[in-house]
């Protein structure tokens, strides 16, 4: 109960290919993406001890 099988994703795929068009989802992806990278560095910044983000803030 817990897979999707082939005609599941087939439909998914299709049903979105109605509702945002060909043309509106390489936009969203390359937003999904963009906004996916600044996490990931935000992540990472905020994994950085204190001394090291104030040494980057005088820069």
């Amino acid at each position: 109960m817990g897979k999707l099988g082939l005609t599941e994703i087939l439909v998914i795929v299709a049903i979105i290919l109605l509702l945002f068009g060909g043309k509106k989802i390489p936009e969203l992806m390359k937003g999904l993406g963009s906004g996916i990278k600044e996490f990931k560095n935000a992540a990472k910044d905020e994994n950085q001890p204190a001394a090291a983000k104030k040494e980057e803030e005088k820069i």
